[in-house]
């Protein structure tokens, strides 16, 4: 009884010393058994903002997406960071009583509702905000209202200086793509979309990269949009036909996830590959960018 008793103590000790290091070698610790989870998660998280608002896990992980998203989905949410500019999951269920019967401590399903309805809806989603009320005197109007929240299939937000004559190129570029529907099998041009970037259409004189070099343009900035627009295409999981990284690192996305135009050269495009017509919503506000793909 003795020696069986042992036998099966030594083999409980391995499966558990088995089970711990499975658990420490996955990058999202326990919640790595739930995929859906970590997508729910990524539809409000913004790395770049994260990664420039807390130095100290900076320190340790770089600027690592997939290392932050770890960290903010194992630590970040019940420290009380900001998943981005717009969000903080502690203060969206404090503030909105009426998610807490539905979600109790579920936090991804509160990063999902946000995303797919809160950011609509104006909700209250930041520490010390009486509201996330929108400013729309900056050319764009908000046609996401048009668009039924519930059906967010990609998003993502980037950080802007809202004091400096790019970004006003940022917002006009983005009043052109928002609300922009995209049928089955239609191909999208960003481009085309944001009109030639002239006076006429409502573009100043802003920075450009020109062959590797910092320099000045008019609609200086519009990379931006197209970026945040290319970043919420992979996270709904929609491949660009034509994409191109720019010349020199950009600070307000990570590297791999911009997307670069240039005149009528260098474009971003995209066909529609779902079953269902999509639309593009993007609001430039205070120096956050939003966009969002959704089916229509």
């Amino acid at each position: 009884m003795g020696e069986k008793f042992k036998e099966w103590s030594a083999r409980l000790t391995l499966m558990l010393f088995v089970s711990m290091a499975c658990i420490m070698l996955t990058p999202f610790g326990s919640q790595a058994a739930k995929k859906s989870d970590i997508s729910k998660y990524a539809l409000v998280f913004d790395s770049q903002y994260y990664y420039d608002n807390n130095p100290d896990v900076a320190a340790v992980y770089g600027n690592d997406y997939n290392k932050l998203l770890a960290h903010y989905i194992n630590n970040g949410v019940s420290e009380g960071r900001n998943a981005s500019a717009v969000f903080n999951a502690k203060a969206y269920k404090e503030n909105n009583p009426d998610l807490q019967s539905a979600y109790g401590n579920n936090w991804a399903g509160y990063h999902e509702h946000f995303a797919a309805f809160g950011i609509n809806e104006n909700r209250i989603a930041l520490p010390g905000k009486n509201s996330n009320n929108k400013n729309n005197n900056n050319n764009n109007a908000n046609k996401t209202a048009n668009v039924n929240p519930g059906n967010v299939i990609g998003i993502y937000a980037t950080k802007y200086d809202a004091k400096i004559p790019r970004a006003n190129n940022v917002a006009v570029a983005a009043s052109r793509i928002n609300g922009v529907v995209v049928k089955k099998g239609e191909d999208f041009s960003f481009n085309a979309t944001i009109l030639p970037r002239t006076t006429a259409n409502g573009y100043v004189n802003a920075p450009i990269f020109i062959n590797k070099q910092h320099g000045m343009g008019i609609g200086g900035g519009v990379c931006q949009v197209s970026s945040t627009l290319y970043a919420a295409m992979l996270s709904a999981g929609l491949p660009a036909t034509e994409r191109h990284p720019h010349s020199l690192k950009v600070p307000y996305i990570p590297e791999g996830m911009d997307a670069t135009i240039a005149g009528n050269t260098l474009d971003l495009r995209f066909t529609n590959t779902f079953d269902y017509a999509i639309v593009i919503g993007a609001v430039a506000d205070n120096g956050t960018l939003t966009v969002s793909i959704s089916r229509y």
